[in-house]
């Protein structure tokens, strides 16, 4: 059985792992390095004192997922967006994980006050895009060639859900 809860500092080496996993092997996330653990405690960290969540998905004692959000931009006119991101450990994906680590998210930002949430996607992530629009999230823009990785320009989707 997968338990959604909020993670702590003992969870930040397996978040790491799914993290760096993405890193490596998907266009998840438009970056090359893979972070050190002292990048996600200070990441956890930033997330706390921000009072922005982060959600794990936990089944027999091993962390399979985890999700968060983030400020879509840092200037105080967008204090009302935010930015979320899920990640599903690699052999754990199409289980229905990133489905329980989602309305964690939509929940606590209504909580929060927020006005929406905000995902950027590689436009060639079909399965991701329609994640998205089973929770009510909207495509509102393309940005042609926004990102490189793995040898090749990426094109990025923004999909919106007004909260």
């Amino acid at each position: 059985m997968i338990t959604i809860r909020n993670a702590t500092e003992n969870d930040l080496q397996q978040v790491l792992e799914i993290y760096n996993d993405a890193i490596i092997n998907t266009t998840s996330v438009f970056q090359y390095d893979p972070h050190t653990i002292e990048m996600r405690k200070d990441w956890f960290a930033q997330k706390q004192k921000d009072s922005f969540p982060v959600f794990v998905a936990e089944e027999n004692n091993m962390i399979v997922g985890f999700s968060t959000f983030g400020p879509f931009r840092n200037w105080q006119g967008y204090k009302y967006s935010v930015e979320h991101s899920i990640y599903v450990k690699d052999g754990q994906r199409n289980k229905g994980i990133g489905k329980l680590l989602m309305q964690p998210l939509i929940d606590a930002a209504r909580q929060m006050g927020l006005h929406t949430i905000i995902a950027g996607i590689d436009a060639d992530n079909k399965i991701s895009i329609q994640f998205h629009k089973q929770f009510g999230f909207e495509k509102v823009g393309y940005i042609k060639q926004a990102g490189w990785k793995f040898e090749r320009w990426l094109d990025l989707v923004f999909m919106q859900l007004m909260l």
